[in-house]
């Protein structure tokens, strides 16, 4: 009995507790940590996304090295030439000897090769880690690559060919770091080396002056260098500047995720912009006193109530029963003296029934009346004082769970979180881009290499390409009437009936359980040389792959769709070509199309779902290249309560409170009720019936505590009635009562 209540008051009062300790522990500064948060998240995602540029660069400078068609005839400038001549972004290259270190031709702008071991860097393994350099002033980025040439055979004494080894180049190319993009108006970024000092510098919009702050770059490259203890990322507070302070974001360009490209060249990507500063802070503590004081006295009432009410009567109700049961069963002037003694009757409903028909059944071992009937329990119960508690702490968790510290969500929502969120949808959208781009980029060479070679070294080739590039699928020509001549890799979901001309990125089909999107490129013919087996060569397009690339933290939901704004993929559970989870994330995608003919821009709003509010935002795939025309949106949705944005924390906590005081007050009311209420509703039934001469039901004890107790007693006072009854029936004087300890039970 004792514990559901002492559970009660106690857990209540933690509940208080905790319900100070949440909303004191929410700091409304001047610039909310979601804005911070933001920052950092973009300097992580603009990282990201110079990480890949620099990996792919040097994937395909590794792939055209180890796939030119080299001869034991071909000649280092040649070969140098046939392997920089289609790279635009080369700014010099060079071909060494690896076991010497001997330049063997040059191209272009010299290349600073200067603290390069050139022996030590060719003796590696797998694809040559870049490196970054300085030529004349600035900073460039070298990309290695083995060249393996067959050697040249010789002819000794007119009749005899003697086989050198394998010749092996290191092909050495110098390129400018990869274009550093910015999103979000008024952000600049940077990319800072190891001491600091910013390689390249782009800004979006206008700066404001306060973004201009020059101690930031430097704090960032420290806190980079700062070791393990971080995890690639964080974010700074720079000067004030009216009303408006410096926010700052860096996130280290190495790989967290294991060895990369980019580990040795120790950049860092510094993002910073200006954002209004809030007038005022909030202060919960005030609120939270209140709640946990109001919670308090409902604890404490609680406790009181079922304590006079439930507690107190009971144990009096099973000191009484005790009472009775050893003047019905014990010898002695004492034992006597406890039947003589009236039943108090205490508490109200099954208590006071229970109390009356002891006294009843005290009466009847005294001799002084027969059964009588316990009239049945009027008014209210003790269950009805088991809901009145759960309706009391409704009372307090009811309004904190939907009405007090309720935000409004178009005002508790930062602009800078809602352009946060905008940017760093544009950022992913640009990073589907550049990855549906090189995709048919590297299929557009992997078609060039068809044409003059023969059936076996056509799939040969697709085969190296499929393992080069883990997003295809499947690799394919078709014929011009739409036939497969040529396949490698997996079975093609679907192929377009019609030969497309010209080439790009495009979806095959509309409907289905997987998305079909292939890559596909005209396979010139060249004269002179053998016709490739199919006229157009396609690569389909994982969506495994472009799933992968979605998922960001704190980004939320992310979907790309088509021009209908129909699922292609998506970071989360979805169905091929099924609407958006919500209108209001279409009417969000409808709203970036601009005029006819052109691509549209980004938006974002805060938009109200069956969850909460939610910061949204969408973005075109492409303004222009090979998916321009395909219309593809970027779609992306973070519950607002997922941010730490004050006034949606204090919702969020109040909230919290007032579900954790309502489920633990129900629970241990609950627990009351299957202890003590239930138990005590039989065996008020149970002595009413014996109070009214049922003489035969055996009243077994069904639980070890008080009304344990109480029904062992009345089990011995049922016997002592029946043997009375017995001894009334064979005429013998039984008188006032008669001792039963042959049949008294152990306690």
């Amino acid at each position: 009995m004792r514990p559901p209540i002492a559970a009660l008051v106690v857990l209540l009062l933690v509940v208080a507790v905790v319900t100070v300790i949440g909303l004191d522990g929410i700091h409304a500064t001047r610039v909310p940590q979601a804005v911070l948060n933001g920052e950092q998240q973009i300097a992580a995602d603009t990282a990201l996304s110079m990480r890949t540029a620099i990996d792919v660069e040097a994937s395909s400078v590794h792939r055209t090295a180890n796939t030119y068609p080299a001869t034991s005839a071909s000649t280092p400038t040649t070969t140098l030439k046939a392997l920089t001549s289609a790279r635009r972004a080369v700014v010099g290259s060079v071909l060494l000897d690896t076991r010497t270190g001997k330049l063997l031709a040059a191209g272009g702008k010299s290349v600073p090769l200067a603290g390069v071991d050139i022996t030590r860097t060719a003796s590696g393994h797998g694809v040559l880690r870049p490196r970054l350099v300085t030529s004349n002033g600035t900073r460039e980025l070298l990309y290695f690559a083995k060249v393996t040439v067959p050697a040249q055979q010789d002819d000794a004494n007119q009749d005899q060919l003697v086989n050198r080894a394998d010749r092996q180049w290191l092909l050495v190319v110098s390129e400018v770091l990869p274009a550093l993009t910015t999103f979000g108006d008024g952000r600049t970024a940077a990319v800072l080396d190891a001491s600091g000092t910013a390689l390249a510098t782009t800004t979006r919009g206008t700066a404001a002056p306060a973004a201009a702050d020059s101690g930031l770059p430097a704090t960032a490259s420290r806190a980079a260098k700062a070791g393990p203890d971080t995890d690639g990322s964080g974010s700074l507070l720079g000067a004030t500047t009216g009303s408006r302070r410096t926010v700052a974001g860096w996130a280290q360009v190495a790989s967290a995720t294991g060895p990369g490209s980019t580990d040795d060249l120790g950049l860092v990507v510094f993002t910073s912009r200006a954002v209004p500063v809030a007038t005022g802070a909030t202060d919960y503590l005030p609120f939270a006193l209140k709640a946990a004081v109001a919670l308090a006295g409902v604890a404490l009432l609680l406790g009181l109530a079922l304590h006079f009410s439930v507690q107190r009567p009971l144990l009096r109700l099973y000191l009484s029963a005790g009472r009775l049961a050893r003047g019905a069963t014990e010898d002695g002037t004492a034992a006597l003296e406890e039947l003589y003694r009236p039943v108090p009757v205490h508490g109200f409903g099954e208590l006071a029934r229970i109390g009356r028909a002891l006294e009843s059944l005290r009466r009847q071992l005294l001799g002084e009346s027969g059964p009588e009937e316990i009239p049945a329990r009027r008014g209210a119960g003790y269950r009805a004082l088991a809901v009145a508690g759960v309706v009391v702490v409704a009372c307090w968790a009811v309004p904190m769970i939907s009405v007090l510290n309720r935000a409004d969500a178009a005002s508790a929502v930062p602009a800078p979180v809602l352009a946060d969120q905008q940017a760093r949808t544009e950022i992913a959208t640009n990073r589907i881009r550049q990855s549906l781009d090189q995709s048919y980029t590297d299929l557009t060479e992997t078609a060039a290499r068809l044409p003059g070679t023969s059936r076996a070294d056509q799939a040969k080739v697709l085969r190296h390409a499929l393992t080069d590039h883990r997003s295809y699928r499947s690799l394919y020509l078709l014929d011009r009437s739409g036939g497969i001549t040529l396949r490698v890799g997996e079975t093609p979901l679907r192929t377009l009936v019609h030969v497309p001309g010209g080439g790009g990125i495009t979806t095959v089909n509309t409907s289905g359980r997987i998305p079909a999107i292939a890559a596909y490129a005209q396979i010139r013919a060249v004269k002179g040389k053998t016709s490739a087996a199919g006229v157009v060569l396609f690569g389909e397009i994982d969506v495994k792959a472009l799933n992968s690339l979605l998922p960001r933290p704190k980004l939320g939901s992310v979907w790309v769709t088509d021009r209908n704004h129909r699922v292609l993929a998506a970071s989360v559970g979805y169905r091929a070509f099924q609407s958006l989870p919500d209108s209001g994330l279409t009417r969000l995608a409808r709203s970036t199309q601009g005029a006819p003919g052109t691509p549209g821009t980004a938006t974002s709003a805060v938009l109200r779902t069956s969850s909460g509010p939610s910061v949204d935002a969408a973005a075109p795939l492409a303004q222009s290249g090979p998916t321009a025309h395909l219309g593809w949106h970027v779609v992306t949705a973070e519950p607002a309560a997922a941010l730490q944005i004050p006034a949606m924390q204090a919702q969020q906590r109040t909230m919290l409170a007032g579900i954790l005081g309502l489920t633990l007050g129900a629970l241990c009311l609950g627990w009351l009720h299957v202890l003590v209420i239930r138990p005590l509703r039989s065996v008020a039934v149970l002595v009413a019936r014996l109070a009214g001469g049922d003489r035969r039901t055996v009243l077994h004890p069904v639980n070890h505590d008080e009304i344990g107790s109480v029904t062992r007693s009345l089990e011995l006072i049922r016997q002592a009635l029946a043997e009375q009854d017995r001894a009334a029936r064979s005429g013998h004087a039984a008188g006032p009562y008669r001792p039963l300890r042959e049949n008294t039970l152990q306690r």
